[in-house]
């Protein structure tokens, strides 16, 4: 073994998707404003190359390695390892005193276990979230269960997620909770004028009524229930004429194909291409509700006082329906109906889910996070 014996600590920062961009964005600002204690570098795996760009763009993230792993209909086996082969070769070059990684993706999970053949220590942020079925959602619950085992630092974004962590035997000094990060993102990009553009774009949509928003792309939802789901949309803007529907649809085959064959033709019914972050920040901000099978969208929507309806049976975020500001739906076309019409006319409901809250943090958990990281790493580091 060598050793590393120098000032400054070599964070590696791992970034694949989009919501990894936008949830690692404040915690890179945060330690690159701290250039005298972190030796900050940057790696993307471009597990989804167009819809990541559009976030380093606008957080202007300047990637120092792009691994470009991105494939037409690759498989989890074949992206898995691709990720791992190519996240072992930056470790063995770049020799990092902490790998940081964010939530629950394959490239989360490959990353993770590539900086443990090398012994390098790992910080996860979003740690300890949990639905308890293995299956749902889809490899994501398998793959922060694994992170779990892998990590060194677990910043938790709620108590319930360092619950979690406790009950599965991680050592409670490695925990932190910290709030979810992409508060600070949601409030950074709130404090901010919007742009000609952006403006432009939400008249363009000529929303009239009450704006619902949508996102659906996860794959328990392929197949039937995203047809379900479809259907229920459908129904939903022609029993409501108040209503007008807005879908950025996610570019995966198998989403993009159904949802455009079950949806075009409706004049209040707008499928739309993938926002970039400020732009869909901004369309929230403006609906009524939001339905989504979105982790990260459940937690901007409850900042943002946006009722939610959650497009899946079970979620890891239990924080949201405890709170009474989101209601598990599922893909089931009757229930989505239901519960979508009694938010729309029932006023009082509505008041009652209508709440902000700061269920997932206060805007700091970045700083947080960077002071945690500068108090505990150590200088001397091992290197195999």
């Amino acid at each position: 073994m060598t050793y590393s014996n120098k000032a400054k600590r070599k964070v590696l920062v791992v970034v694949g998707t989009r919501p990894e961009a936008i949830k690692l964005a404040p915690v890179i600002k945060e330690l690159s404003q701290r250039a005298s204690v972190f030796d900050l570098r940057i790696c993307v795996t471009a597990q989804h190359r167009e819809m990541l760009d559009q976030m380093l763009e606008l957080f202007e993230i300047k990637p120092d390695i792009d691994l470009d792993i991105m494939r037409p209909k690759q498989a989890l086996p074949d992206l898995t390892a691709r990720v791992l082969r190519g996240m072992s070769r930056v470790f063995k070059r770049e020799k990092p005193d902490l790998v940081l990684i964010q939530g629950d993706t394959t490239t989360v999970l490959a990353t993770a276990l590539a900086a443990f053949y090398q012994r390098i220590p790992v910080g996860h942020v979003e740690a300890g979230l949990r639905t308890r079925d293995r299956y749902n959602p889809f490899p994501e619950e398998i793959n922060r269960r694994l992170v779990g085992s892998l990590a060194h630092f677990h910043f938790a974004p709620t108590p319930y997620a360092r619950e979690n962590l406790l009950a599965e035997g991680v050592d409670p000094k490695t925990i932190f909770v910290t709030g979810n990060t992409v508060i600070d993102a949601l409030k950074w990009i709130l404090s901010e004028p919007p742009t000609d553009k952006e403006r432009q774009l939400l008249v363009s949509l000529e929303v009239k009524g009450k704006l619902v928003v949508v996102t659906a792309h996860r794959r328990e939802s392929f197949g039937q229930p995203l047809v379900s789901l479809c259907r229920a949309l459908r129904t939903l803007v022609e029993r409501n004429p108040d209503v007008t529907l807005v879908y950025p649809v996610h570019p995966n085959p198998q989403v993009r194909e159904v949802v455009r064959h079950l949806l075009t033709g409706h004049k209040r019914i707008y499928l739309i291409e993938p926002l970039p972050y400020a732009s869909f920040v901004r369309l929230m901000h403006m609906s009524y509700m939001i339905m989504t099978d979105s982790g990260g969208i459940q937690e901007e929507a409850t900042a943002l006082g946006k009722p939610v309806l959650v497009l899946r049976e079970k979620t890891e975020r239990p924080e949201v329906v405890e709170a009474g500001v989101a209601r598990l739906v599922g893909t089931d076309e009757e229930r989505i109906v239901s519960t979508a019409e009694e938010l729309l006319n029932n006023r009082s409901l509505y008041r009652k889910m209508a709440r902000a809250r700061e269920i997932f943090g206060d805007g700091h958990a970045a700083e947080r996070i960077a002071d945690i990281l500068e108090q505990s790493l150590p200088k001397e580091t091992k290197y195999l």
